[in-house]
């Protein structure tokens, strides 16, 4: 008797779709070419997840220039308001300030540059693709996720480098149509660099918003190992393991601030009239994300914490046996 055919459901239709990169096979040319343009000796590697590879140098100064990039953003018009009030007041001849110039003038000099450097971008996305397959997240919606990020990347990076080539006149803005082909007729493609990049940017949107469906999975993980964690040890936690728990929620919190920042960067940019008449809000939405991004790079490059001294760790143990609470450093 002929068995009836299995429902179409979603994970069954995730595997061949979005897990296609399961048939690709590690490539050691592909992870030492990552890991060289990771280094200064390279170029800068954009990371939009820790997922994609380690804090590199280069990654860390590239930080440190979105930082800069995003000050001068809300320097040079407080820079301009001030030049404006000094005019009506009489104590400047114009209503423009040349500082205001030269650090607009340096901000773009710093995204261009970023924007440069992100042309090898593709490459640890097709090398996180390929380990996501072999080394699955902890849970199916975690794996989902990550996967549609992933090729939320590999949308975002080919048209922000046409974007890029074409603003610049580097490419045409016509080219031939691939169904040329198949036709007898050539057909031209004319190529919009402005919408080239907002399509760009609302594949990055999605991104952050696919993101933040990671974040509250990370937390419901997160607080199951806590509780494990304290059900497992009836005196309280040891120093390190509480250590560990810290580390873990302060990465996550981290993760959080900055897609609060992203999230509204990447929503005026994929709208055609933008999302703010003040551009000064993309200095504060983008500073937040800078800076929260800079010390997480900053705290990932920081020498580990010595280990403790036997005497610590004798005294812990014996607190624990005690029945010390040293979670709360409160004795029974």
């Amino acid at each position: 008797m002929a068995q009836p055919p299995k429902a179409i459901t979603l994970a069954r239709l995730s595997d061949p779709i979005l897990g296609a990169f399961a048939h690709v096979q590690p490539s050691e040319t592909l992870d030492h070419l990552v890991r060289y343009l990771g280094t200064w000796s390279g170029s800068e590697l954009r990371c939009f997840t820790s997922n994609l590879t380690v804090e590199s140098d280069v990654v860390l100064y590239s930080k440190l220039f979105m930082v800069i990039q995003y000050a001068v953003k809300l320097i040079v018009p407080l820079l301009q308001l001030r030049a404006r009030l000094q005019h009506r007041a009489g104590l400047r001849q114009t209503p423009t300030s040349r500082s205001a110039e030269a650090y607009a003038k340096l901000g773009d000099l710093i995204s261009d540059g970023r924007t440069l450097w992100r042309i090898w971008g593709l490459l640890p996305i097709f090398q996180w693709l390929i380990s996501l397959e072999r080394n699955p997240p902890a849970t199916r919606n975690l794996l989902t996720i990550e996967r549609l990020q992933g090729w939320s990347m590999l949308a975002y990076y080919p048209l922000e480098h046409l974007w890029y080539l074409l603003s610049y006149g580097i490419i045409p803005s016509t080219v031939t149509s691939p169904l040329s082909l198949f036709s007898s007729k050539i057909k031209k493609v004319k190529l919009d660099a402005n919408r080239l990049g907002m399509w760009s940017c609302r594949f990055w949107a999605l991104y952050v918003v696919l993101h933040f469906a990671h974040l509250v999975e990370d937390r419901k993980i997160l607080q199951q190992r806590q509780c494990m964690m304290k059900k497992a040890k009836g005196t309280g936690l040891t120093q390190t393991e509480k250590q560990e728990l810290r580390q873990r929620w302060d990465a996550f919190w981290s993760e959080v601030v900055i897609n609060v920042g992203y999230l509204p960067l990447t929503i005026h940019w994929s709208l055609e009239q933008g999302l703010f008449k003040n551009e000064a809000w993309l200095g504060v939405f983008g500073l937040i994300a800078a800076v929260a991004s800079f010390r997480t790079g900053w705290k990932a490059t920081a020498l580990p914490a010595p280990p403790p001294t036997v005497l610590e760790a004798t005294e812990e143990s014996e607190k624990q046996a005690a029945g010390y609470d040293v979670s709360t450093n409160q004795s029974p």
